[in-house]
């Protein structure tokens, strides 16, 4: 019997990487998102379902239960609306959990964030704990209450939940709305760029490490009840990462400076990862300078 995968948010930069090696696994491959998939995400084998995770009612009409894994992914991106942000990455994870609670599912992935360490001191480990209440962002408090309902169900009634906290991922394919595809596209185009003086210290992972870590969490019976930390454990000063994509492409005209830091902004995040090495046997195995290499030259190859 072939494995059949759910991948909520499979429309997206880590959804697509995931459902794309899933099918090269022979595994029946479902996606749910809110919106058709982008055309340069568009896979022709994979069955697509239009569907808000926030409704009760359109999950149980739209959703079997008959697949072997839950990978939810889900939640509204644009952190600017608290309301959609919170209810989607909250209660939506709480509604899929609900409706695969009564299932034979054998593993639930929930795709969490390092943000629900609030101003913990780095490196993060799996064992502090922070109060909700303390973080500011509504995206941070959604993350860590999910992570604290699923954690519950799995003690009350042996869900089989397990919470992925993720750095910074990155890799082909990802939307030009986060830090290392606005770097890249601006200096690939040789264009001036505003960002901070750059002291942050912040941990990526290409997107190759994170779904083997995800597929080795579906398949791990250790990794049931827990939270599990990945990324590469090695922080980066973001003005070194900056200098060196501009130095990898010959271009690019960085504005130092330009955007002030939060007072509230943590310089130095990253994880703790002899977690993950311990129960699901995983560690990073693509460095940064090569993972990214082939980001650029994938963005040379999509023009």
């Amino acid at each position: 019997m072939k494995k059949k995968i759910l991948i909520i948010g499979g429309t997206g930069f880590l959804g697509y990487h995931l459902a794309k090696i899933s099918l090269k696994k022979n595994w029946k491959v479902t996606s749910v998102s809110t919106k058709k998939p982008k055309k340069i995400r568009f896979i022709k084998k994979l069955k697509y379902i239009i569907c808000d995770i926030n409704n009760k009612n359109l999950i149980k009409k739209k959703i079997k239960k008959n697949f072997d894994y839950v990978v939810n992914f889900g939640g509204y991106v644009d952190h600017s609306n608290k309301n959609k942000t919170f209810s989607s990455h909250f209660y939506g994870c709480k509604n899929l959990a609900n409706h695969f609670l009564e299932s034979n599912i054998s593993s639930f992935i929930q795709i969490g964030s390092s943000v629900e360490y609030g101003h913990l001191k780095s490196p993060h480990k799996e064992n502090q704990k922070y109060n909700p209440r303390l973080i500011k962002s509504t995206y941070g408090k959604a993350k860590l209450l999910s992570t604290n309902y699923l954690l519950d169900l799995f003690k009350k009634k042996k869900f089989p939940s397990t919470v992925i906290r993720l750095y910074l991922g990155y890799g082909p394919k990802q939307d030009l709305n986060r830090f290392l595809p606005i770097t890249i596209n601006s200096c690939i185009r040789d264009k001036k760029f505003k960002c901070s003086d750059g002291i942050q210290y912040r941990d990526f992972l290409h997107v190759d490490d994170i779904i083997n870590a995800i597929l080795k969490s579906l398949k791990s019976n250790s990794s049931k009840g827990e939270i599990i930390n990945i990324g590469s454990g090695k922080p980066r000063k973001i003005r070194a990462v900056i200098q060196l994509i501009k130095e990898k492409v010959n271009g690019g005209k960085p504005q130092f400076g330009a955007i002030k830091l939060r007072k509230d902004e943590i310089l130095k995040m990253y994880p703790s990862i002899q977690k993950a090495k311990n129960i699901i046997n995983w560690k990073p195995r693509i460095s940064f300078e090569k993972g990214l290499k082939n980001t650029i030259k994938s963005y040379y190859d999509s023009k």
